[in-house]
């Protein structure tokens, strides 16, 4: 219902359409999400990044990017820049990820669509996946040349999505991910042919 200068006039509440998909010979319910509206949470994240980064004293500015063609429409991605950034990434991007968890917390809450804030200082995120990749490739392929399993340190689950993608299609390597929180670590196993 709509209250419109005392009148009352009653709306369609009606859920969103479900559409059944088969899977396995039973039925499963999919969902079907409504196209992408702007809520205006892309300048929630802005702000709050703003007004924490400004708490903690940081001599930095923060840009809200334009998604890119082939990023998701609900992505947010924020971009952190100046004197401070480095200290915004903190120790092995420690301090960004919190931020970003923080930000994701903020814009994000029960019943609404889920949007991910993406936050990004200096290229840092872009620069890390480019080593990580490259890593798991040379490792991979040491992993077929000695026929050994390779087991990384424990990793956040964003760098080890990384490691994943960048094996996913190496010739004669699978991956894992083993270990329970944050002691969780990927392994590079070679398969036999």
């Amino acid at each position: 219902m709509s209250v419109d200068n005392g009148s009352v006039e009653e709306t369609n509440l009606a859920p969103a359409p479900v559409a059944l998909a088969p899977m396995n010979d039973r039925l499963e319910p999919k969902v079907e999400l409504p196209p992408f509206e702007e809520d205006g949470r892309a300048d929630t994240a802005l702000d709050f990044v703003i007004d924490v980064l400004a708490g903690m004293g940081m001599d930095c500015t923060v840009d809200l990017l334009e998604n890119e063609e082939e990023d998701p429409p609900e992505d947010i991605r924020l971009e952190v820049e100046g004197k401070d950034a480095g200290r915004v990434i903190g120790k092995k991007g420690q301090t960004l990820t919190a931020l970003q968890f923080l930000s994701n917390r903020v814009v994000n809450r029960p019943g609404k669509r889920r949007r991910h804030v993406i936050i990004d200082a200096e290229g840092y995120r872009a620069r890390r996946e480019d080593t990580l990749s490259s890593m798991a490739r040379r490792l991979g392929k040491q992993a077929v040349d000695e026929g050994k399993i390779i087991t990384f340190e424990p990793m956040n689950p964003q760098d080890r999505r990384v490691v994943h993608l960048a094996l996913a299609k190496f010739a004669g390597v699978v991956t894992k991910s083993d270990g329970e929180g944050e002691a969780r670590r990927v392994q590079i196993i070679p398969v036999r042919r």
